[in-house]
């Protein structure tokens, strides 16, 4: 970055530091945001944290959530009274629209007596649907708390759904739904990393497809997976998830190296990233202060429907 954009980017920061203060305002960033955005945000997280710190929001008149939609919403059906904004309402998640509403609820119809867990990459017409939701990061432990022979349809995301009837022993009934990011992991670039790093540990997000999570020394949430790195002896890794993580990563330890998992396409960089999570950057966050837009609104005959399963999970994470 060169002297005027470092000039230009330290302006934004302090527009938007003054602009939180004279509103009240809480900057809330998923760890796949650009770089500067997590920095200026007052708390940094996964899907689980960001809805868990939400929830214990009291004083905050503002709520601006820098990730992408359905974040927004389950921030809004958190804390109803509050004002919620997204920099970019055109931050959508593939996974989400991989599962709409009306089609999930025939789908749920033509099973009847199954409990329905929902990835919380989901709309707010899924969770109205949902009897509980979960995260990458607790869904294991809330399937586990379920009773051992009850009938469980799983959806978005099949990948993570698989992942987790292979570790816990369930058949969950598991809707076609797959993230754009986590499906363009190249199995043969990752081996190939893994020869020209050997020493290097594989970490690896489960909604990747089975043949990469096999490769994986440790597979987790992005809070997982950056634990485990902060945590490890081992100095370098190979990352499959989106790239956005690599700068958490990269400030909690400086003395090790990180190299982005690439993707099958071998015309884009060697990094795969979220391109919804890089709609939003400061320029967009400032506007978004500035002007108390783009607002989440919810439709409040099915907020309350939506609410449950969120709360739910948060009693059982």
């Amino acid at each position: 970055m060169d002297v005027e954009n470092r000039r230009d980017e330290a302006s934004l920061k302090e527009k938007i530091n003054e602009l939180k203060k004279e509103k009240g305002a809480v900057i809330l960033a998923h760890y796949y945001q650009q770089g500067p955005i997590q920095d200026i945000a007052d708390h940094i997280g996964d899907s689980l944290a960001l809805a868990q710190y939400a929830a214990t929001l009291k004083d905050a008149k503002i709520i601006v959530l820098c990730g992408v939609h359905f974040m927004g919403e389950t921030a809004k059906l958190l804390c109803p009274g509050k004002k919620v904004l997204v920099p970019d309402a055109s931050a959508g998640c593939s996974l989400a629209d991989s599962c709409p509403a009306d089609e999930f609820k025939k789908f749920v119809e033509a099973h009847p007596g199954h409990t329905v867990v929902s990835y919380v990459n989901t709309s707010v017409g899924v969770k109205a649907l949902t009897d509980v939701l979960v995260t990458s990061g607790n869904a294991r432990k809330i399937i586990d708390s379920l009773p051992a022979d009850e009938k469980i349809i799983f959806g978005p995301d099949r990948n993570l759904g698989n992942y987790i009837n292979s570790t816990t022993g369930r058949s969950m009934l598991l809707w076609d739904g797959a993230c754009h990011v986590h499906e363009k992991f190249s199995v043969e670039k990752i081996a190939e990393l893994k020869k020209q790093h050997p020493a290097a540990k594989v970490l690896v997000h489960p909604e990747c497809k089975k043949p990469v999570v096999l490769l994986a020394d440790k597979v987790g949430s992005t809070a997982a997976l950056l634990a485990y790195a902060r945590e490890s002896d081992a100095t370098e890794f190979i990352v499959a998830t989106a790239s956005g993580i690599l700068h958490q990563m990269q400030k909690d330890c400086p003395g090790k190296t990180f190299i982005p998992a690439p993707p099958d396409d071998a015309s884009t960089c060697g990094c795969n990233d979220c391109s919804y999570m890089k709609l939003n950057t400061l320029e967009k966050l400032y506007r978004c202060l500035l002007d108390e837009a783009p607002e989440i609104h919810i439709d409040p005959a099915i907020a309350e429907a939506a609410r449950k399963p969120i709360e739910r999970m948060l009693e059982l994470s």
